[in-house]
């Protein structure tokens, strides 16, 4: 069972690691960062985090068209997101002072289905930090490769931590969709950085 919250020290190395012998060390990444499940008592920041990394970090995507920023945002209301979660869905919230600065999501089936940080938060390990704690959220479920579908924004990200690409891209809201997949088998030896200490996200 994965721990609800983690505590990352800043400066210190940190390894988590699953059941299934994954492990994987990094600095702390933040002052004052720490990793949660999300509640109902959380929709309204994460509604705040979503729409705001949409808007003005994923603009390679959708090229500040408002109708297709409405369409991508519409569902990032609190109200749906209080549904996601009572429906079981599993988000992971990043904290930094108390503040969400991030948020990330699996789904039974092996798949990362978002991963988002606050523009005001970036570059400091947040993302990195999330995608970890995912990748062993679907470790812990039995998932042996996990998927997701990356937007142009963030294709760079995930392939800089191992996630390789698997085909050609779909189209979602007339925006290209990237299917990509990372093995999370022990003798992969968990990520790797491109470049030790790398924390770009």
């Amino acid at each position: 069972m994965s721990p609800d919250r983690i505590r990352l020290h800043p400066g210190r190395p940190r390894t988590i690691r699953n059941k299934r012998g994954i492990a994987q060390a990094f600095s702390g990444p933040s002052t004052g960062l720490e990793l949660r499940r999300a509640t109902v008592f959380d929709v309204f920041q994460i509604s705040r985090v979503l729409t705001r990394s949409i808007t003005y970090l994923c603009a390679g995507d959708h090229h500040k068209d408002t109708a297709l920023l409405a369409a991508w945002t519409g569902n990032k209301d609190p109200q749906t997101i209080r549904r996601w979660i009572q429906s079981g869905a599993t988000l992971w919230l990043a904290e930094v002072d108390g503040v969400v600065a991030g948020v990330g999501g699996v789904r039974h089936g092996a798949e990362l289905s978002l991963l988002y940080v606050d523009p005001a938060y970036v570059r400091r390990g947040i993302g990195l930090a999330l995608l970890i704690r995912l990748e062993h959220e679907l470790a812990g479920q039995g998932c042996t490769t996990a998927h997701l579908n990356a937007t142009t924004t963030a294709r760079a990200f995930y392939r800089r931590y191992g996630w390789l690409d698997v085909g050609a891209p779909t189209n979602w809201l007339g925006m290209p969709h990237y299917p990509m997949r990372k093995s999370l088998h022990p003798a992969a030896e968990g990520l790797r950085p491109a470049h030790p200490g790398d924390m770009s996200r």
